[in-house]
């Protein structure tokens, strides 16, 4: 039996500073009709401008094929604010405050006559009392074979800073000067996942944008990065002398990464299908989160000095050579999934996966790793548990007592229930020693008030400023990928099995031998 002992926030919190409102700029989105536009980036946005951290000179430009008219753009865009059963009715005056700065630019994303049109806009925008100063922050919100070709045709039109004479020429064409020639403009492209297919495609793609892009302006996107309850692991670490001693292999005898989904692939067959769970999961977001739950105390909190941390844990992985993936990992697809649409019926992708890794670093050396994902699994859970050393030796006498301890586990709870959980041995009330495990927990609804904001709001906002540090850089990209490349390998030729599982369950039953072979289990998702 669980007992849970609640730990809420005490005391009022510290006035904080006043949020740093970013410089005016146009906000470009290809894709602006997309899902990820309207389930993600206008939600972020509205809620964004009802905290009053846009900057007033702030133009949204959307670039896209439909609908016909900003007029159908502004009304399409309102409709993604549609309350959730019993969620909070969206803020007319707020909405048309933003409403008001979307402006739209029609055409194909591999029509150079698009760019023209989007070059006379930001133009027109820039003198409209000087809107938006020549900055630009392109956000790329279509399928991933779309990125090099809007890249080219940015760079290729003078919309890049980095392209200033060009800029001048596209602006001489039009008749006037084009603001990104301004020496003291500047260019973003936030890019989304995934970034690239493979290894390979990493590389190129990281080519190409280092070819039109410094790397300080390139922002790939992992909005696992952006959770609140993520970005929380830093803190959590080395903001409290309790648990920094503790962190190594001296007193942590495993770590379990869980992110467990109970849905299928829905209406993203096709996408996924070509994709993967390594691709989709894996690669990006809990490599991620290892790294922030491994990493060195970086030398300062700044975007570079942590993403330096993250690398050198990257490089510190153990290989997994080709011969060791049966040993090191367990591939799984749910019962159906060959039916779902746009799924091919022989189809061998993967859609879950359990991997056993090592950490060759001084702080870890010898501690396994168990990193899990799927989907249509028992639970939608996203967490990382941490399982320190049992205890040397009991000194209760009664063996029945001693049995019943189980050693302790640091629960960081990513989503849905965001918190933090530690276990602990505790005595019941009563004559025997009778003893039992309880729980403490810390819950950001209950300390806070409220549950943590959407991811997508603070990237954005950092987008905006900047601010780099929960973007990844290229090197992390493409470390990532090389550690995964001999999974998908196997995976993609056919070299390793794909166990079946059926949906709602613990995932494959193969899955079990990975920790098994050193005396562990699984933690079950309930």
């Amino acid at each position: 039996m669980d007992h849970t002992v609640s730990i809420e926030a005490q005391g009022a919190a510290a006035a904080a500073e006043p949020a740093r409102v970013p410089e005016p700029c146009a906000l470009v989105i290809f894709g602006v009709s997309g899902d990820l536009t309207h389930r993600k980036l206008v939600p972020a946005l509205y809620a964004l401008e009802s905290q009053g951290l846009l900057p007033a000179g702030l133009a949204i430009v959307g670039v896209s094929r439909r609908p016909e008219n900003v007029h159908a753009l502004r009304a399409s865009l309102r409709a993604a604010l549609a309350p959730e059963p019993g969620g909070p009715v969206a803020d007319e005056a707020v909405w048309a405050r933003l409403a008001e700065r979307i402006h739209q630019v029609r055409g194909d994303v591999g029509d150079e006559s698009t760019y023209g049109e989007l070059v006379s806009l930001l133009a027109r925008l820039d003198r409209e009392a000087g809107r938006s100063c020549g900055n630009r922050l392109y956000y790329l919100a279509t399928p991933p074979q779309a990125f090099p070709v809007i890249l080219r045709h940015l760079h290729g039109c003078g919309l890049l800073a980095r392209n200033r004479v060009l800029a001048e020429r596209a602006g001489a064409r039009l008749g006037e000067v084009a603001s990104t020639s301004r020496a003291a403009s500047w260019s973003r492209v936030v890019i989304e996942k995934p970034f690239g297919h493979d290894l390979a495609s990493a590389r190129e793609l990281n080519a190409l944008a280092a070819e039109v892009l410094d790397e300080s302006r390139t922002f790939r996107i992992d909005h696992f990065l952006g959770k609140e309850t993520v970005r929380n692991i830093l803190v959590f670490r080395f903001g409290n002398s309790l648990f920094e001693p503790l962190w190594n292999r001296k007193y942590i005898s495993h770590v379990e990464i869980t992110a467990a989904e109970t849905l299928g692939v829905g209406g993203r067959g096709r996408f996924y299908d070509q994709v993967g769970v390594v691709r989709d999961m894996l690669q990006n977001h809990l490599l991620q989160v290892l790294a922030l739950c491994t990493m060195e105390l970086p030398i300062t909190f700044g975007a570079d000095d942590v993403r330096d941390a993250r690398v050198a844990l990257f490089r510190s992985l153990r290989p997994i050579l080709p011969h060791e993936v049966p040993q090191c990992a367990v591939f799984g697809q749910y019962e159906g999934y060959r039916r779902e649409e746009d799924v091919a019926p022989d189809s061998r992708t993967p859609t879950y996966v359990a991997l056993r890794l090592l950490i060759e670093n001084w702080r870890w050396q010898g501690v396994p790793f168990y990193l899990r994902t799927g989907k249509r699994l028992a639970r939608r859970s996203t967490d990382v548990s941490i399982h320190f050393q049992p205890i040397p030796l009991c000194l209760f006498g009664d063996e029945e007592a001693c049995q019943q301890i189980e050693h302790n586990v640091l629960t960081l709870r990513i989503q849905p229930e965001e918190g933090i959980g530690l276990s602990f041995a505790a005595k019941r009330p009563g004559e025997e020693v009778d003893i039992a495990t309880v729980n403490m927990d810390f819950s950001y609804s209950r300390a806070f008030g409220a549950g943590p904001p959407d991811a997508y709001e603070r990237l954005l906002l950092d987008a905006l400023r900047g601010d780099a540090m929960l973007f990844t850089r290229r090197d992390e990209v493409e470390r990532c990928w090389s550690f995964v490349q001999p999974l998908l390998d196997a995976t993609d030729g056919g070299e390793v099995g794909l166990a079946s599982y059926p949906p709602g369950s613990q995932g494959p039953a193969e899955a079990e031998s990975l920790p098994r072979r050193d005396g562990r289990a699984w933690t079950p998702l309930r």
